[in-house]
């Protein structure tokens, strides 16, 4: 699939790993807890090979960041810039009009659900606040390495009580013949039913502007470290970090599946909600001893990806203006690099704050602009994100192989489609 140097073993092996575990991070929150498990819940294991073909049709894109950050010692946002201006600016436009929103979503689901399951008495604004305010001191104390440590123990906390809740439910599901859902295929043909299946292949398990992300997250641990990852350990590391995300999506769809598929329950529409009932209907399926294992699992999983969230947007925004006047891939490290992603970081967050302050009833609308925005502009980033990893400057062994380019065509003929449908879709709505 690539031509690439042999894997290296020994501390430069272990010095390149992390940027991968940040992308899993990134990826397993609202799309894995609430997406993948409802899918398991309302459609049984009928949705397994849907969630499975969308993470493999992404993965050239999402690949690609490390792919070229490694080869070429340049962040991704450089390599749009070498497009031409208009690449930078259409991935700077996106990410704009986006960020506000994607974090204040992921942060009110956070702290919906911490108390919800830890029985707070607050306000989901008021715990809101105090997540987002954990995120910025965590990021502005701890720099990368403190990044790095916390996800890499979120990361672990996550795998581990998933994959245990997992087991503990085949072990109580003797009965497979009502998993199929083959009896909820009609229901896929509803207005509600393509608007989930298009919600589930479109952020599973990540939008493809997370190339980006990882792009800058292997150059800032290049930058931690010392040392200049090959592509080999680039490569790894990402693998390593995307078969997880693949993994925990598997058991989501299989925990729904076989916990809430044949519960009869009417599912709530908001993540806060839906996370609720998966909790009580695991400590009722597994023992009630287990809501603790089911709280670690939730919770964990929607903070590290908070977390990961308010670390991506500052990044990328400071690596957008730092490109556009010309820049060389300055790391967040650096001083005046360190400087821009603060600021960044403090615009990015007030500006989460006063959406969740102020949107009211319009913050449905905003999710929904978010939403088109981000499906109506994947192809074209996937798009960019090919021209860049095939552009000339990068070296031809470090270019994807046929195999890799042909799943990347394929995958950006797919999403375009459902690009159009998720349009179609809204426009007739």
């Amino acid at each position: 699939m690539e031509r690439d140097r042999p894997h290296p073993a020994g501390s430069t092996l272990r010095k390149a790993l992390g940027p991968g575990l940040l992308m899993a991070a990134a990826a397993v929150g609202v799309s894995h807890l609430v997406q993948s498990t409802r899918a398991g819940a309302e459609y049984g294991l009928l949705l397994l090979p849907v969630v499975l073909l969308a993470c493999l049709l992404k993965y050239p894109f999402l690949e690609f960041g490390p792919r070229y950050a490694a080869a070429t010692s340049e962040n991704l946002l450089v390599g749009y810039r070498r497009l031409g201006r208009w690449a930078l600016w259409l991935f700077g436009l996106v990410t704009v009009g986006t960020m506000f929103i994607v974090l204040a979503v992921v942060t009110l689901v956070t702290a919906g659900l911490a108390g919800l399951l830890l029985g707070i008495d607050a306000s989901p604004l008021q715990i809101s606040v105090g997540v987002l305010a954990l995120c910025i001191a965590l990021l502005a104390l701890g720099n990368y390495r403190g990044l790095d440590l916390a996800m890499k123990l979120l990361v672990c906390l996550l795998t581990v009580s998933t994959l245990l809740a997992l087991l503990l439910a085949l072990g109580k599901t003797p009965d497979w013949s009502g998993l199929s859902g083959l009896d909820r295929l009609p229901d896929l043909g509803t207005a509600a039913g393509i608007a989930f299946l298009l919600a589930l292949v479109g952020w599973m398990p990540i939008p493809v502007e997370a190339a980006a992300w990882s792009s800058l997250w292997t150059r800032e641990r290049a930058a931690q470290t010392g040392h200049a990852p090959s592509l080999a350990e680039a490569l790894l590391d990402f693998r390593l970090g995307y078969l997880g995300t693949v993994v925990l999506a598997v058991a989501f769809v299989m925990l729904g599946a076989l916990l809430m598929h044949a519960s009869g329950l009417q599912f709530a529409d908001s993540a806060v909600g839906f996370s609720g009932q998966l909790v009580e209907l695991y400590a009722s399926g597994l023992g009630d001893w287990s809501r603790p294992l089911i709280t670690i699992a939730a919770l964990s999983t929607m903070f590290s990806t908070t977390l990961a969230v308010a670390d991506a947007y500052p990044r990328v925004l400071a690596a957008i203006v730092d490109a556009g006047r010309g820049g060389d891939s300055r790391t967040a490290s650096a001083a005046g690099g360190r400087l821009g992603y603060l600021c960044s970081l403090g615009l990015v967050s007030a500006g989460a704050l006063l959406v969740l302050m102020f949107a009211g009833e319009g913050f449905t609308r905003l999710i929904d602009f978010a939403t088109t925005l981000s499906f109506v502009a994947a192809p074209l980033i996937a798009w960019i994100t090919l021209r860049a990893v095939t552009a000339s400057h990068v070296p031809p062994e470090a270019r994807p192989g046929p195999a890799l380019l042909t799943l990347a065509w394929l995958g950006l003929g797919s999403g375009a489609l459902f690009s159009l449908a998720w349009i179609g879709w809204r426009l007739a709505t």
